[in-house]
């Protein structure tokens, strides 16, 4: 009889084990929902934006990239493209909180804000850009308003520019080119 009060003694202590371990749990941990990412979204660092945003520190295999393109158009507005690289763009209605590779991308003008960016497209309106060089740059964000960052850099992308007035040259007023005569029409002279 001995050795089946060991056998059940052993069984007693496997059901215990199974069952007190599928109870056991923390109740300070959220369990995750449904549709949330399984990845992790990043540790929060003491480094901030100009605006006191802090940064997401992001694992870098994981890393959100951006790239940004900018081309004149011929109303002399500016056709900003980003590339991202595991990130997606979040919709107007997102939550507050961060996600893992999702957000919302920041653009600036000489590092003034223009806007928000919830995809991949925007025009900057030419009376934006004022004649000379200047730096149009997108910086991702999660949707909490942190800065999703990199080895303590933020994740962004610059892109130089330069405006130049469409004044014509001496080559292109036929007035002023030396030995040409321009007749002026009848109702002007």
């Amino acid at each position: 009889m001995s050795w089946t009060r060991g056998v059940l003694a052993v069984l007693a202590v496997c059901v215990l084990l199974l069952t007190g371990s599928a109870g056991c749990g923390s109740g300070d941990v959220e369990e995750p929902k449904a549709g949330d990412a399984a990845t992790p979204v990043g540790k929060l660092i003491d480094a901030t934006d100009e605006e006191g945003r802090r940064y997401r520190e992001a694992e870098a295999e994981h890393a959100p990239e951006v790239g940004i393109e900018v081309q004149p158009e011929a109303d002399d507005s500016w056709d900003v493209r980003l590339t991202v690289r595991d990130f997606r763009f979040s919709p107007d209605d997102a939550e507050a909180k961060a996600v893992a590779g999702r957000g919302v991308a920041h653009l600036f003008l000489d590092g003034d804000l223009l806007t928000r960016l919830r995809g991949p497209h925007y025009r900057i309106p030419a009376g934006l850009v004022p004649r000379g060089t200047h730096q149009v740059t997108v910086r991702l964000y999660a949707d909490d308003d942190t800065v999703w960052a990199v080895d303590g850099e933020p994740v962004e992308s610059t892109a130089d520019v330069t405006a130049s007035d469409a004044e014509p040259t001496g080559a292109t007023r036929p007035e002023e080119v030396e030995g040409l005569t321009v007749t002026e029409p009848a109702a002007d002279r």
